[in-house]
């Protein structure tokens, strides 16, 4: 059975969209077969063409159950499920069907404080540190933010997303066949914590076999055509 993935937390702005898409696309670049769920009913879905993964359309509660099931059912894949911003309901019911829930947040002190009380909601999540500073201060001041205030929780705080302004290509409905190195090495980067939180074997560490390894959305979507159909 597939594992499932749910990138969540009380707060919106914290990059939940952006580290979904950028850990299925990394999760691709490692050779391992993934789907990006939608659930957030303000955002569209994104064209699949060229993206190392699939895309679900679940913006409804019964397409969410349906989309899951389908995933669950797909031999040695992973759903990671964009939980959209400030929604403890929706929060509670992905945790609840979770395997692995993520919790993103920024280098400001009300996203640290929001962390805290989704660390507390929610004992099997992990927070990761994203849109993180790049410049040197900066990152030093937030890193010290962290370790004063996040340390009862240290043992479930991942390694920081930098910020890149290319990750906004991957919220583009069209994405460029190839994606800046940087990028896709942020993306592997994420990948690879997450691979190792599930202790997954990995086939490669490079292009996707089988059905993912495919551009076109024809040859693609069937894989969750029952999903999307309800979805839709």
């Amino acid at each position: 059975m597939a594992d499932i993935i749910c990138v969540i937390g009380n707060k919106g702005g914290t990059g939940k969209t952006t580290l979904s898409h950028m850990l299925c696309q990394g999760l691709g670049l490692l050779g391992q077969r993934s789907v990006c769920v939608l659930t957030d009913t303000h955002r569209e879905p994104l064209d699949p063409t060229d993206r190392r993964y699939l895309l679900a359309d679940a913006r409804t509660r019964d397409a969410l159950g349906k989309v899951t099931d389908k995933i669950r059912s797909l031999k040695a894949w992973l759903g990671v499920i964009d939980g959209g911003g400030n929604r403890t309901e929706m929060d509670r019911r992905l945790y609840g069907m979770a395997d692995l829930v993520l919790l993103p947040f920024r280098d400001s002190h009300e996203d640290i404080r929001t962390v805290i009380r989704d660390l507390d909601m929610f004992p099997r999540a992990y927070a990761i540190p994203t849109q993180w500073p790049t410049n040197a201060w900066q990152r030093e001041t937030a890193e010290k933010a962290v370790s004063e205030l996040l340390a009862p929780y240290n043992d479930r705080i991942l390694d920081p997303v930098f910020s890149l302004s290319a990750s906004k290509q991957l919220l583009q409905r069209h994405i460029p066949p190839n994606l800046p190195t940087p990028l896709a090495n942020a993306c592997r980067a994420v990948a690879h914590q997450v691979v190792d939180l599930l202790q997954l074997p990995l086939e490669n560490d490079g292009p996707l076999p089988g059905i993912l390894a495919r551009k076109s959305p024809a040859t693609e979507s069937h894989v969750m055509a029952p999903a999307m159909a309800v979805a839709a």
